[in-house]
């Protein structure tokens, strides 16, 4: 680093935003962010080196958060070490480390009175609800951070809890059907995050949050996320991308002429979209019938007006998803009609 931006790693006065502030006069974005991962790492600030791991999370530095976590951990000052251990439980959840009801135990009785940390410990409670499609039980959560935010005057932490909060209230209209309010929570994080990971999430969602519109809103988002993926050679997310929700939606709006996937359940999608209904039932007989989606699937390929109905009831039961339980009772009405 050069002396000048070294110098702000032996300052303790200046504040998180005040640096950022400095580097954004002299440097583009790309470089001020390369430059505060050694800052938040080398910075004598003890209050620095607590918002440092915020930056690094939310940014997608997971690499470099571990190793502040582990130079927090052996701080003389309780309240970092507090810290470390909350952003270390984040990390773990983040990759899968330990049981999602691991995780949840530790995060239930993790013992502060910073409200920070409290905010912290919702969202990681939040992430784990919101990947087993647990939507009913984000409500009294949002409620509880925004109740926390109140007791937060850091604006830089602020600025980035909102931003999280965005996300899952994305999640969260989207699955109470109210989609105008959920994309306005997602175009505002779009604005906002410069983390890849965050973004391909959110096109991904959005793509899907088109499912009643029209194919090429659908479809430019999913290529978006598709183009972020594979520039950061996140081939999980690829697959996802290319074998699952493209040919969701392409199945979704019969617009399946070159269109394959790997997943069986979408195999069947598409060949119901082709009118085969006796091959969708075949392929779905290969698999266990355990999700909302594929009992959707098979009430199609059966015109089986029971079995649709049940997809419906677990979306709304077992998911409080009254979005994607449209699609089981727009069948039902064209069936009915």
């Amino acid at each position: 680093m050069p002396d000048s931006v070294a110098a702000l790693s032996t300052d303790d006065k200046l504040r998180m935003e005040q640096i950022l502030l400095i580097l954004r006069q002299d440097y583009d974005e790309h470089t001020v962010h390369q430059l505060m991962r050694k800052i938040c790492y080398e910075t004598i600030s003890g209050e620095i080196r607590k918002k440092g791991m915020e930056f690094l999370y939310m940014n997608g530095y997971y690499d470099d958060l571990q190793q502040l976590i582990i130079r927090n951990k052996s701080s003389e000052s309780l309240s970092i070490r507090n810290w470390a251990d909350v952003y270390q439980l984040m990390l773990d959840r983040k990759q899968r480390r330990y049981p999602e009801n691991e995780i949840l135990t530790r995060a239930d009785t993790f013992q502060t009175e910073e409200p920070e940390l409290e905010c912290l410990l919702e969202f990681i409670k939040t992430s784990i609800y919101f990947k087993r499609c647990e939507y009913g039980r984000l409500g009294n959560i949002m409620e509880k951070q925004q109740y926390l935010f109140g007791k937060i005057d850091d604006g830089f932490l602020l600025e980035f809890f909102r931003s999280r909060s965005y996300h899952y209230s994305f999640i969260y209209y989207l699955a109470r059907n109210e989609v105008i309010i959920a994309r306005k929570y997602a175009f505002r994080v779009l604005m906002q995050t410069a983390n890849p990971e965050t973004k391909i999430s959110l096109h991904m969602a959005l793509g899907l949050s088109y499912i009643f519109d029209t194919y090429f809103q659908a479809m430019y988002h999913f290529k978006e996320a598709l183009k972020i993926a594979q520039k950061e050679n996140q081939d999980k997310i690829v697959e996802i991308i290319e074998q699952n929700n493209i040919p969701f939606i392409s199945a979704h709006f019969n617009k399946v002429e070159g269109v394959t996937s790997t997943d069986k359940s979408e195999q069947a999608h598409l060949e119901i979209a082709k009118g085969n209904y006796a091959g969708a039932e075949a392929i779905l007989s290969e698999i266990e019938i355990n999700t909302p989606f594929r009992l959707y699937y098979l009430g199609l390929a059966k015109k089986d007006k029971t079995i649709l109905l049940q997809s419906y009831n677990q979306f709304i039961e077992k998911r409080s998803d009254y979005f994607f339980s449209r699609l089981p009772l727009n069948a039902l009405q064209k069936m009915n009609s």
